[in-house]
């Protein structure tokens, strides 16, 4: 799905916890409603060094009568996001989206689980706020399994908390939560759902949602994750992103994460390709 470019006024770029940014935009009203799990490409206007913009993940969308306001949630990991860091509400960027393909949500089943890594909180928290609106989410049963590096990296939190019915919190070096990783206490409580009413959807680094499709291999669990990769262009023109899927014959092909994705099926990506 290609998006259309704005440009966007900030309102709001506070460091959040050491390295990680939440930032409010308020850009055209003509943006269109993003999907859970859609992203935009930001790009500093008038910049052009770092030419290429940043991919980032929909944190929450507002829509007010003359404007819409787009909320995201990132972290300082190279040049460009280092110079986001830096700018002060009243500067300017351009917005591209929304972009990408989203969560699928026509057939929810009545357990909910989600697995976050990091940063990857931003999507399946939106997610959350979309389908917690529905008549169907209000009697299910919503598990979240979060985990980060360490407490100093713990984002979205809060927000989740008032999401979810459970939050389970994990980190590396054990300052927060349980210690160890996100995929071994989701593993730990896999007997507990059942593949007929559940669906899980994942966010996080390649690591863990390899580790995921491990622990998930030869099950029937309705899985959906959306990949972090690096982006170039973002409308899928350059075919930086693409990653292999199994395609409805079970043969490899290609798949451009920005535009075929960044939403797929778990089951379907071949991850010792990737």
């Amino acid at each position: 799905m290609a998006g259309n470019v704005y440009i966007g006024e900030i309102i709001t770029n506070d460091e959040i916890q050491d390295g990680c940014f939440f930032m409010k935009v308020r850009t055209s009203a003509l943006f269109e409603n993003p999907l859970p799990g859609q992203f935009v490409m930001v790009r500093i206007a008038g910049l052009n060094d770092p030419f290429l913009s940043r991919p980032i993940s929909v944190y929450a969308f507002t829509r007010e009568a003359n404007f819409c306001t787009v909320e995201l949630l990132y972290r300082v990991v190279g040049k460009g996001t280092q110079i986001m860091a830096g700018l002060i509400e009243g500067s300017y960027l351009e917005i591209n989206g929304p972009l990408g393909n989203g969560f699928g949500t026509a057939n929810l089943k009545e357990n909910i689980i989600l697995i976050s890594g990091g940063i990857g909180i931003a999507p399946l928290s939106m997610l959350m706020e979309n389908i917690g609106q529905t008549a169907r989410q209000a009697s299910a049963v919503t598990m979240m399994y979060t985990g980060f590096q360490n407490k100093a990296a713990v984002v979205g939190l809060d927000k989740m908390r008032g999401i979810c019915r459970d939050v389970n919190v994990c980190t590396d070096d054990g300052t927060l939560g349980s210690k160890g990783f996100v995929t071994q206490y989701f593993q730990k409580d896999l007997k507990k759902w059942t593949p007929e009413k559940t669906s899980i959807f994942a966010c996080g680094p390649r690591e863990m949602l390899k580790a995921l499709a491990m622990i998930l291999n030869k099950s029937k669990f309705d899985c959906q994750v959306s990949l972090e990769e690096r982006m170039a262009c973002g409308t899928g023109a350059c075919m930086g992103c693409a990653v292999a899927i199994k395609d409805q014959t079970g043969a490899m092909t290609y798949k451009r994460v920005c535009a075929d994705g960044p939403v797929f099926h778990l089951s379907d990506i071949i991850w010792d390709e990737i």
